[in-house]
């Protein structure tokens, strides 16, 4: 009985640390939607840059801790995760700047589940 109990356990504390990621990226992406810039990295700016490092830091180990979890429970790997850091660095010159990636990205996160 001991397995079942440690694996709930570490389901438990894998919902709990995904909730604060989401809650990390959304205080992220509301900053950035307000014109706080660096989020999606497409700066070279050493300022940008520094300012949002501890964010960027706090997300990649959440994230790398949850997909740890997930791995033991056997699974899938975190998708918010794997998705917010393929979208940012360098992109072409026609794309959106970092508020409206953020705005959208902020919609998608907020938008009520489809019934579907």
């Amino acid at each position: 009985m001991a397995k079942p109990d440690r694996l709930a356990r570490l389901d438990a504390q894998r919902e709990d640390l995904e909730t604060d990621y989401h809650e990390t990226l959304l205080a992220a992406l509301e900053k950035t939607a307000s014109g706080s810039l660096g989020l999606f990295d497409r700066t070279a700016d050493r300022r940008v840059r520094a300012a949002i490092a501890p964010t960027i830091d706090a997300l990649t180990e959440m994230g790398t801790d949850i997909d740890a979890m997930r791995e033991r429970l056997m699974m899938e790997p975190f998708a918010l995760h794997r998705d917010f850091f393929a979208a940012r660095g360098p992109v072409s010159a026609s794309a959106v700047g970092e508020q409206k990636e953020a705005r959208l990205w902020l919609d998608r996160l907020t938008a009520p589940p489809s019934t579907l």
